[in-house]
């Protein structure tokens, strides 16, 4: 299996957060490869703008090789994807998201039960404690 990990996903594995549940954590593990968007580090430094989220932005890239995950660009053909999508999400970043797991047959490993009606290729996973 190949995962995408929602922005969320990925920030609780940086900080090995307790939010990230076991089942998640054994997904991430067992995978084939691990993606994580540009997406995601372009949605955390605008949080972190916003002074929502308090990391460094340097080290999320970092964290992504240092993690053994890779590094998945936004392409042209996942924008358009994000077109053919139903207005189920508000939420650009997680819309873009889904849409580069549908164009790139990844499945998108989210804790945002809202996503799964956009396809199976979504997997919902439970906070942790």
């Amino acid at each position: 299996m190949r995962l995408l990990l929602d922005t969320h996903v990925y920030l609780w594995v940086l900080a090995d957060s307790p939010r990230l549940s076991a089942k998640a954590r054994a997904l991430i593990e067992t995978a084939e490869e691990v993606y994580v968007s540009a997406a995601s580090i372009w949605e955390a430094c605008i949080k972190i703008e916003l002074g929502r989220l308090a990391v460094d932005p340097e080290g999320l890239v970092r964290g992504i090789a240092e993690s053994g995950f890779v590094e998945l660009p936004v392409l042209a053909r996942h924008t358009t994807e994000v077109a053919r999508l139903p207005s189920i999400h508000r939420d650009p970043f997680d819309r873009l998201l889904v849409a580069q797991a549908l164009a790139d047959s990844l499945r998108l490993l989210t804790a945002d039960l809202q996503l799964a009606a956009y396809s199976d290729q979504v997997t919902v996973v439970d906070r942790g404690s």
